[in-house]
């Protein structure tokens, strides 16, 4: 799950990013603000549930993956879109 959180005086939005796979002891986020080398950590709370909040410059589009185990490429299935990559499958992508 993605939630927006979008304040009239600041040039960036608040998102929270929510996620849950079965058996995962990590998952990152990759691909924000083009960067697929620094992932954002996700913590993970008591129920399964990983999540991590996150500014992002508003009036921009981000395409991201999760990296589950540091093993397992996943999609977000409530993204705003999915845009081909050149891997051959498709990136998730959050539009603020």
């Amino acid at each position: 799950m993605v939630q927006k959180t979008y304040f009239k005086t600041k040039d960036y939005c608040k998102v929270k990013f929510s996620f849950k796979v079965e058996n995962a002891e990590t998952i990152e986020i990759l691909g924000l603000n083009s960067d697929w080398q620094n992932a954002v950590i996700m913590s993970k709370k008591k129920d399964g549930t990983f999540s991590a909040e996150v500014n992002l410059p508003k009036e921009t589009k981000h395409e991201f993956k999760y990296l589950v185990n540091a093993t397992e490429w996943v999609n977000e299935p409530e993204a705003d879109e999915q845009q081909p990559n050149a891997f051959g499958g498709s990136n998730s992508v959050i539009v603020l």
